[in-house]
């Protein structure tokens, strides 16, 4: 008995090998970040301060998935092709480091620390795509922001963000590309928007 089980022994080790050998490979992902071409600007901070939260989405946009719509209501993504991170998270990110070229807000916090703060930047993110219009390709990215008051957590002021991008070129970094000149848009857009709500709800 003891012969017959050394023997059947490295049988399945062998086959067990052969099978892990004949399993698919995992294809190489390429992993992109949401850039920024802002540039830093000179402005005199206001005296209250922020803290920037991940904004609330879908279950498959917050994922690190590079989502496109290529028709109708159907949504896919890009094969072997990632961000970096969730889009919540690079949206997130994005709007910190807008606030701080914008140089208006010195006061920043993220949801990640969860420290204190006069007023919380968050919403929900409606769209993170690119879509196809015939032919044509956009990216589309709709975020219905709100500010809210930190200490009563009372909504100050919201609104809804939609930028669309055209993109000259199908492949994913053009894609990408456009993605960061949108997320350029939305960030000038949602910094003056929120300094703006701020000042004037610090003023009541």
């Amino acid at each position: 008995m003891k012969r017959a089980y050394r023997l059947i022994a490295p049988v399945a080790l062998a086959a067990l090998v052969s099978a892990c050998s004949i399993l698919p490979k995992a294809e190489p992902s390429d992993v992109y970040r949401l850039a920024s071409a802002q540039t830093t600007s000179q402005a005199t901070p206001v005296t209250w301060s922020l803290r920037v939260n991940k904004p609330q989405t879908s279950e498959f946009l917050d994922s690190p998935r590079i989502a496109v719509v290529p028709n109708g209501d159907l949504i896919s993504s890009y094969a072997s092709s990632r961000w970096s991170d969730p889009a919540p998270v690079l949206l997130r990110n994005r709007f910190m480091d807008g606030f701080q070229r914008d140089g208006r807000v010195t006061l920043l916090s993220t949801d990640d620390t969860n420290l204190q703060a006069d007023y919380e930047l968050g919403g929900q993110l409606q769209a993170f795509q690119s879509e196809y219009r015939g032919n044509a390709l956009e990216v589309v990215i709709r975020l219905d922001a709100r500010l809210v008051r930190g200490r009563d957590q009372r909504i100050v002021a919201s609104r809804r963000f939609e930028i669309r991008q055209p993109v000259s070129d199908t492949k994913v970094p053009a894609v990408v590309t456009g993605f960061g000149q949108a997320g350029d848009q939305l960030n000038k857009q949602v910094v003056d928007w929120v300094v703006a709500q701020g000042n004037s709800a610090s003023k009541g």
